[in-house]
Order: C-alpha cells, then structure tokens, then sequence
C-alpha cells in the first residue's frame, strides 16, 4: 500500500479550476466531496494534482471488481474494435450468450436487458403489471405494488412516487399511483397490505441508501412464504446488494431465498459501461412481447461483453469468499469504534453503515475528515456513512481504512 499525499491544505491549482467549472456549469443535483478524480486502479484513485485515495465506495457498488479491471478492460477492448451498437432490432452475436450466462448464474431462464438500475426497477414494474393483467386475470389499471419504507430504487417520476424520502418527492408530483408502502422488516404489516390486487413486493434484501439496513433474520425467508401462499411476485432489488457485495453472489442467498424477479445493475457493468437486467422464469418475462417495451443501449453488444466478463468473475465464488472474509475483517475493526464515536455499525460481506454519534460530527463532516486522511467514503441521512470497497481491496488497506477513522474519531473527541 502506498500512502496518499493527505491535503488539509486548500485545494491546488487544478483542482480549484475543475470546482469552479462544475459549480458554473454542471447542474447540482449532487453535493460532491471536494476532490477532481483523474485516474484509478484497483481500489485506489489519483487526483488532478496527484494526491492518492483510497475508494470505500465503489460507486455504490458500480466497482465491485475495482477501477479498470484488467479482465474486464480487455472484454470491453475486444468488443470496441468489433461492433459496440446494432439496436434490438438486429441480433448481435454477443447478447445471447451474455443473457444465457446470466441466467445460469441467477438459476433462471430469461433475462431483460436494460441499461441503468433505474431502467431496470420500471421494468420489473411493467412486467409485474403485465403478469397481473395477463396470468391472474385483475381488471384494467387496477394492480398494485408493496414496497417498503427508506427504499431506495432510482429516481424517475413512477419510483419517486413510492420513496419516502422528501428530497426525492418534493417538487416532483403528481404521483403515480399503484403502491402501498409498509415498514421494512415488518413481515405482518407486508402481508396485511396484500390484497386480491396486488402483483408484487418489490424489496431491497439490504436497504443501501437508507443505512446499510439489514432486516432481521427470517424476514426474507418470511416474504417469499407470504408471496408464494398469496400468489404475488417477489420482485428482489439486487442492484447495489447483489453480484458478490455481501459475500454471496446475491443478498438474497445469505437466508436461502430466491424470489422470483431479480432486479440488478451497477456491478453488471463491471464500472466501464451502464448495464443492468430483470432476471427471472420463463412464466414471468413470457408476458412480455415486442412492442410492448425495449431500450435503444439495452442489450448492446459493448455492454453484453462486459456484462458477461462480469458473470464469468463471479462464476468460481472467489470473489464472493474474498468478500466474506474480508467482511469479517472489517466488521471486527468497525465494532471495536463502538462507544468511541461509533453508535452502531450495521452490514453483511464488504459493505457496512456507519452511524456516528450525531454531537460529535455529522456524516457529512466525517467523510470531509476523511477525505484529508486520504479516504473516499460517502454520507448518508444524518450522521450515517456507508462504506463500500471494491471488493478486491487488500487487507492492509482495509485496515488502513479502518485506522484513519479512528484516527479521525479520536481527534474529534479530544476537539482537535
């Protein structure tokens, strides 16, 4: 590991520039820490005057695989010199296999290509619908969907429509309708909402935007009872939770549950290209015909290459043990911080909330503080940090990761 030149001073020439172009001319929908990213490798990134940082992010899981995998990088160079778009409406010769690949991998029989996560949530929304309408036979416009409380599944006007977070709703409506929204991990409250109308339960297995939040044990196993006893689609939100993150190859695994719709993205794009899919039976996509939906990207032979280079990482497991093992590494480090500026710490394999005692500092002040440690780590409602590496990460950098907060924790208890 070599360590970061750390900046507490104020930003360099280059970087000063770069701020003040996205602060004239980029929209601000975000709130980015302070830091212009130039070049990556692994899990480590350089900025534009040259200062190194460790990435606990990932992109929100995006980077499962690290920054410009070399397996990955190659899939993707191989497809540019030959064909990167044909649209759906030619075949292209790398779509099947990836599709086929990916539904060995997930123990189904189809897969729907789409390009962000966002896409791929109001795909499975439609679907839904669709096998509502078409299988169970419910009246026109009359389907409903549960979803849970502190979700998080994009931010289009229909997904919008059932968050619970302000900032993502207001200023936004009208709302669609259509969802009924029940208290996460509340298995009996999910069951009372449940009606002769309803199509689906879309869930998050582990809620990542909202925390990190893990629903207690059984509550999984406890939903797919509930879908398959009442006839409706357990619709698993897999984007940020699935592909190798939890130490599983899906977050769903850890309780031995398979719903009937995987939702993923991020990872599936091996962080190179958007790529994301609705995985699931043949009963359940057969539904679908043409017309009826597509994407002109989705399914595009540039992304079908690296989405299959990413199915073949995960198909031996050693990215998913590597996940567990170090998980465990960090979990044991993160639970020592307990009482000593740390209030919780929540998590399941390379992926842990944080929640920081809200006097001493708030998230967003401790990712700043981290940041001049040298560490990349991302805010989240309050005084709540999520950490995500790349699970390729060494131990000695996650245990260097774990040092800097400490460091930044026992600085801010002494008023330094």
């Amino acid at each position: 590991m070599s360590d970061p030149t750390r900046g507490k001073q104020a930003p360099a020439p280059q970087t000063e520039e770069h701020l003040y172009l996205a602060e004239r001319f980029v929209a601000h929908n975000y709130y980015p820490l302070p830091v212009v990213l130039a070049e990556a490798e692994g899990a480590w990134v350089t900025d534009v005057d040259g200062r190194r940082y460790l990435d606990c992010l990932a992109g929100y899981s995006a980077l499962n695989f690290g920054h410009r995998h070399p397996g990955l990088l190659q899939a993707a160079r191989d497809q540019l010199e030959r064909v990167t778009l044909t649209s759906r409406a030619f075949h292209n010769d790398r779509l099947g296999p990836f599709c086929r690949d990916l539904a060995n991998l997930a123990g189904m029989d189809k897969v729907l290509p789409m390009n962000t996560g966002a896409e791929a949530v109001e795909t499975a929304i439609k679907v839904a619908r669709k096998w509502g309408y078409d299988l169970k036979g419910l009246p026109v416009n009359r389907a409903n969907i549960v979803v849970a409380a502190d979700n998080f599944h994009g931010r289009t006007t229909t997904i919008v429509s059932f968050s619970t977070d302000p900032l993502a709703r207001e200023g936004f409506g009208p709302f669609a309708p259509g969802f009924r929204i029940v208290p996460y991990g509340d298995a009996d409250a999910l069951r009372d909402a449940i009606d002769h109308e309803t199509v689906a339960v879309l869930l998050e297995p582990i809620q990542g935007e909202a925390g990190v939040i893990v629903p207690p044990v059984g509550y999984l196993p406890a939903v797919r009872e509930i879908c398959t006893e009442l006839d409706v689609l357990f619709i698993a939100d897999e984007i940020q939770s699935g592909l190798g993150r939890t130490g599983t190859t899906f977050a769903c695994e850890v309780e031995d549950v398979v719903p009937d719709v995987y939702v993923l993205g991020k990872a599936l794009g091996g962080g190179i290209v958007p790529v994301s899919a609705v995985v699931s039976s043949d009963t359940v996509l057969g539904v679908m015909h043409p017309g009826n939906h597509g994407s002109t990207f989705g399914g595009n032979p540039l992304a079908a290459a690296v989405g299959q280079a990413v199915v073949q990482l995960l198909a031996d497991g050693e990215i998913q043990r590597r996940a567990r093992d170090l998980g465990d590494v960090l979990r044991t480090s993160l639970d020592k911080l307990v009482g000593e500026g740390v209030v919780a710490v929540r998590g399941r394999g390379l992926w842990a909330g944080v929640d920081v005692e809200p006097a001493l500092m708030s998230g967003r002040e401790l990712s700043e503080r981290m940041l001049a440690k040298g560490v990349l780590v991302k805010d989240t409602h309050g005084s709540t940090i999520r950490l995500a590496p790349p699970l390729v990460i060494e131990q000695a950098d996650l245990e260097w990761m774990t040092e800097q907060l400490r460091a930044v924790l026992d600085e801010a208890r002494s008023g330094h």
